[in-house]
């Protein structure tokens, strides 16, 4: 018989009839290839395995058993479901505490599975919580090879018979009928990249003659993801080095004016970031630059400074900006600067008076205005540029890729610059944004002082209640934030709204202290007041969303308390942090913890250990992952079945320095003819806009 191709259908395979075809493509397993492309959750190594008669307390273990009996029972506290495995050599019980109804449909009695957990004793030998898999009944634990794929299976898999030995065969079948598989790379790249072969690791990673192999083999499959969207990345960058624009080269007459009149010194790490900047923009390709600084290491001034710099080569300059309050604080900083130099500025947000807006609108349109601050309102049909010059979008991550491109449109291969305050981990920064030039700010101002985080249960918070009055006796102020509280259904301005009248008329019910409410929902002007009135010093307390996540600038605010703390990522939790110690003050943030698991106990200490943003970027990638950090849950954004951005560094590197050389060499991919194929069928709509023409 004749073998397959990657392309042929599914239903080539002896294994796979009408109904298993239509319940796999469901799945997105289509081809021969996607079901060899349908990698392992795990592996289970049966050389490691341990009999129950062997385990002692306070070790972890790899079990095989079979279900004994099973059930679940009340305490006065909590329900507790246990099972009860024998290998033949001694029981051991398997606890769960407060279960869901999941846990107890996944068990019946005589169904034989693989544990792993860390061995208690209670009365006998317990595991509280393990890892488990379930393996086929009629499998028999000595004879099926001493290392196991364990595949992802949903309940509509197993309910037209692929159970884990189903799929081992389906998979087998494929991998031994196939013909011959077209590698990526030829011999001496494999060589000198010390990489597997790809037909040899495609067998691997699913049936591995041993850890070392299987080891090699996901290395490879690993390369090969972050290989493929470097490539993409690589393209990317050379198409935008390849768009010719006009070269800011002149220093101007107002940028040195700024800098002398600037009432502190810049740091080292600012100076070099400008420098950077403006060695960009000296050049006539687009600058595309990604600025990364901590909360109050000094973005602005270098935004503004970069701004100066453009406007003295008589381009305008648009800066975009999430957020009303960002983009106040944003446009009352550069009035501040660019006055003194007569730099003419505006400010374009939502809900303007029309006649003011219209009138916006023709100065931006005959380049009487220079520099143009703004939200969303900014990327409007009826804004129209003179000559627009230079691109900079502040927290880009709340901006779609399609909103930052209408702006850049709205100007002739503008400089583009992107700023964030959320450091982005350097295997991050390297893959979504790979296809950018990196400036990081590393070092903040010297007067700036580290504010000092605690964790608090809720039954501290009269302590910390009696310690806020305090400082606002002695003239200082305090913002208390309030999360989506999700149970209860409630909205984060419900929460913060409850949580205002709470403060306002039983904590702090004195005439002396006068608390503020502020949220996104408010109308602008409404927002605009208050906040004068907070950074006045007429209001003392602040209750607020996450709405001031960014944008508030207040030296003389020292406490920040978050409640519900434990509901916060680690990264926003530092950004409303940052919000506090921006004087010469010791400030103070309080994180109130209502959780009681211990994952959100170890989170929230990471935040007392460090006021340092990138480890704590780190420490956020590692616990959320990818997918819910700054943004990234956009679907089908990176196609990985088997790398891992948070853990693949070196990997990640390697491929990318590969990548950039090979499209520096060879940048239409004329002589990796199936690496193209791979990216039409991984890649096909990044491939088809990053090609060059």
């Amino acid at each position: 018989m004749l073998g397959f191709d990657f392309d042929d259908p599914l239903t080539k395979l002896n294994l796979i009839g009408k109904r298993r075809s239509e319940i796999l493509s469901k799945h997105q397993i289509y081809s021969i290839r996607d079901i060899i492309y349908y990698f392992p959750r795990k592996h289970l190594d049966r050389t490691n395995i341990t009999s129950i008669q062997n385990i002692e307390r306070g070790n972890r273990y790899n079990i095989i058993g079979k279900i004994e009996t099973l059930g679940e029972k009340s305490t006065r506290f909590k329900k507790i479901f246990q099972v009860i495995i024998s290998d033949g050599t001694g029981f051991i019980t398997l606890t769960w505490f407060n279960s869901s109804g999941f846990i107890k449909k996944l068990f019946k009695k005589g169904d034989t599975v693989a544990i792993h957990g860390k061995v208690d004793w209670y009365n006998g030998f317990v595991i509280n919580h393990p890892e488990f898999d379930r393996l086929d009944y009629d499998e028999n634990p000595i004879n099926t090879g001493l290392i196991i794929p364990i595949y992802s299976l949903t309940n509509e898999l197993r309910s037209c018979g692929i159970e884990q030995r189903a799929i081992r065969k389906i998979v087998l079948e494929a991998l031994n009928k196939l013909n011959c598989v077209d590698d990526m790379f030829d011999k001496s790249f494999l060589v000198s990249n010390n990489l597997y072969g790809l037909k040899e690791s495609l067998k691997q990673i699913h049936f591995p003659d041993s850890i070392e192999q299987l080891n090699k083999s996901i290395n490879r499959l690993k390369f090969d993801e972050h290989f493929l969207f470097q490539i993409i990345m690589a393209m990317n960058k050379k198409k935008i080095k390849s768009n010719r624009t006009k070269s800011l080269k002149d220093i101007g007459p107002y940028f040195n004016k700024i800098s002398k009149s600037l009432k502190f010194d810049l740091t080292k790490a600012q100076k070099r970031v400008v420098s950077e900047i403006h060695s960009d923009m000296k050049k006539n390709v687009c600058m595309n630059r990604l600025l990364q600084g901590d909360v109050g290491s000094g973005k602005t001034i270098v935004s503004i400074l970069s701004a100066s710099l453009a406007v003295g080569n008589n381009v305008q300059v648009a800066l975009m900006v999430p957020t009303e309050i960002l983009a106040v604080q944003h446009y009352e900083s550069f009035i501040k600067e660019m006055e003194e130099v007569r730099i003419t500025c505006c400010l374009l947000i939502g809900n303007m008076n029309k006649k003011e807006r219209m009138k916006i609108l023709d100065n931006i349109k005959n380049g009487s205005i220079s520099i143009i601050i703004g939200t969303h309102a900014i990327i409007q049909k009826d804004v129209t540029f003179n000559n627009l010059g230079l691109v900079m979008i502040d927290e880009q991550h709340r901006f779609g890729v399609s909103q930052r491109n209408e702006l850049i449109n709205k100007g002739k291969s503008p400089h583009f610059l992107s700023m964030t305050a959320t450091p982005i981990p350097r295997t991050l920064s390297i893959t979504y944004m790979g296809d950018m030039d990196i400036s990081i700010i590393d070092e903040l101002p010297l007067k700036r002082k580290p504010v000092m985080t605690k964790v608090i249960e809720e039954d501290r918070l009269y302590k910390v209640y009696s310690f806020i009055k305090k400082q606002i006796e002695i003239g200082k102020q305090c913002m208390i934030v309030y999360p989506l509280i999700e149970e209860s259904e409630k909205s984060d301005i419900a929460a913060a709204t409850e949580g205002y009248g709470i403060l306002k008329q039983k904590v702090f019910n004195t005439n002396d202290i006068k608390v503020g409410l502020i949220h996104g929902k408010m109308k602008s002007e409404e927002k605009k007041s208050i906040m004068h009135d907070f950074e006045k010093n007429k209001i003392s307390i602040l209750v607020s969303t996450t709405v001031i996540e960014v944008g508030i600038d207040v030296p003389n605010a020292t406490i920040m308390l978050i409640e519900h703390a434990e509901r916060f990522g680690l990264t926003q939790l530092h950004q409303l942090r940052g919000r506090v110690g921006r004087g010469e003050d010791k400030s103070y943030c309080i994180l109130v913890n209502r959780g009681t698991s211990e994952v959100s106990l170890h989170r929230l200490s990471i935040m007392e250990k460090t006021n340092d943003g990138f480890k704590i970027a780190d420490e956020d990638l590692a616990l959320r992952g990818p997918g819910d950090y700054i943004g990234l849950k956009q679907s089908g954004f990176i196609k990985y079945k088997i790398a891992n951005m948070i853990t693949d560094g070196e990997i990640i590197k390697k491929a990318r320095a590969c990548a950039f050389n090979i499209i520096d060499d060879d940048p239409n991919l004329v002589n990796y003819k199936e690496a193209k194929k791979r990216l039409n069928i991984d890649y096909k709509d990044k491939f088809e806009v990053a090609k060059l023409d």
